[in-house]
């Protein structure tokens, strides 16, 4: 057992299903056709919730992963979040039509640092009727790395009030990525209606497991393989 303390029975009840919490993930700019290849057929493998893939390549994983639950997400307005509503409305319905289950737009973390809470709430009004129309997942990045615990709550009660699907710790992109400090925060301030993914920095078993105790829901990391593998060592 890792964990000698009250969070024991948590990681001896959870060792068997990990893998269900995961986005097998890849996001490098230099990402290749062979890559989404290898990442959905890793997913297939270890039966991961979603891949996480580029744009580009959504058409792609959707038809590898025919035929299982694992679903395809992609991302919005990535990493940096201030591109235009209208980009990233088109970047949304180009996914869309391209198969995306799952969306994962990054919020404007300028008009967040900004204080600009109308504009924040603009964009999601104009963005998730677009994704709940076709009965698809949206979770928004706010970037906590970089937010103040005010800002963090702020957003929670907004993203919280609209009924978002998930509010998502981090692209994995900025200095700070998932912490469980800042899982717990959300937790604490979100609806239960609204799941948490954790994401950025995630690359062991032990701290997947210390941000799902914490609360998330999902967890977004490339390190899916070797997590996957300190979980078998773990049950042996």
């Amino acid at each position: 057992m890792i964990f000698e303390n009250g969070f024991g029975f948590f990681i001896r009840n959870s060792i068997m299903h990990i893998e269900k919490y995961i986005d097998h993930t890849i996001l490098k700019a230099t990402t290749t056709l062979e890559d989404i290849h290898r990442v959905c057929n890793e997913a297939i493998h270890f039966h991961f919730a979603a891949v996480c893939i580029p744009p580009l390549y959504v058409k792609t994983a959707k038809a590898l992963l025919e035929h299982t639950d694992i679903k395809t997400a992609t991302v919005i307005g990535f990493p940096l979040g201030y591109a235009a509503i209208e980009s990233k409305v088109a970047e949304i319905v180009l996914s869309l039509v391209d198969g995306a289950d799952e969306l994962d737009m990054v919020a404007n973390i300028a008009a967040i640092k900004n204080g600009d809470w109308s504009f924040i709430a603009n964009e999601l009004n104009t963005i998730q009727p677009i994704v709940k129309s076709k009965e698809k997942c949206i979770k928004i990045i706010i970037e906590s790395g970089v937010l103040t615990e005010e800002e963090i709550i702020k957003c929670c009660r907004l993203y919280g009030a609209a009924g978002i699907d998930y509010l998502k710790t981090s692209t994995g992109f900025a200095p700070a990525g998932a912490s469980v400090d800042a899982v717990r925060l959300m937790r604490n301030h979100l609806p239960a209606s609204v799941r948490i993914k954790a994401s950025g920095g995630i690359k062991s078993y032990g701290f997947a497991l210390e941000l799902v105790a914490a609360g998330a829901d999902r967890l977004g990391t490339s390190s899916s393989v070797e997590i996957m593998k300190q979980a078998g060592e773990a049950m042996a």
